[in-house]
C-alpha cells in the first residue's frame, strides 16, 4: 500500500471554534475509524507558526531564523499519514477529515523511497 500525507491548513488568526471539543472528538471517532480499516500510519498536531525555526544553508554556514518560513494566512496545524491502495481510497479519508474539520485537507502521496 502507498502512503498519503494529509495535510491540514488552519488560518494564521483568531479564537479557536466554540465548537472545539466537539471536533476534536469528532477527529478522534475518524482517527479511531482509519486504525480499525488498517490505513491509519500516525499523526500529530503542530505548535503556531510562531514557534518555528528555520535553517537555511548559506555558503559554508547554515542561518538560523525565528519564526515561519513564510508569512501566510494559513499553516499547517498537523498532519496525519496513512497508507491507502490508491489515490480514491486517500481522497474518501482525506474528505471525511475535511468535513469533520471544516478546514481544508491537502492530500499528497508520500515519495517511495
Amino acid at each position: 500500500m502507498k502512503q498519503y500525507l494529509l495535510t491540514i491548513y488552519q488560518p494564521d488568526e483568531g479564537p479557536p471554534p466554540d465548537n472545539l471539543d466537539e471536533i476534536m472528538r469528532d477527529l478522534q471517532a475518524l482517527n479511531d475509524e482509519m486504525r480499525a480499516a488498517g490505513a491509519w500510519v500516525f499523526a500529530a498536531g503542530l505548535h503556531a507558526p510562531s514557534t518555528a525555526t528555520v535553517l537555511r544553508a548559506k555558503d559554508s554556514d547554515v542561518l538560523v531564523t525565528d519564526g515561519p518560513y513564510i508569512e501566510s494566512k494559513e499553516y499547517i496545524g498537523g498532519f496525519t499519514v496513512i497508507q491507502a491502495a490508491d489515490l480514491d481510497e486517500a481522497l474518501y479519508w482525506g474528505k471525511k477529515m475535511a468535513a469533520v474539520l471544516t478546514l481544508p485537507v491537502e492530500v499528497r502521496p508520500v515519495a517511495d523511497h
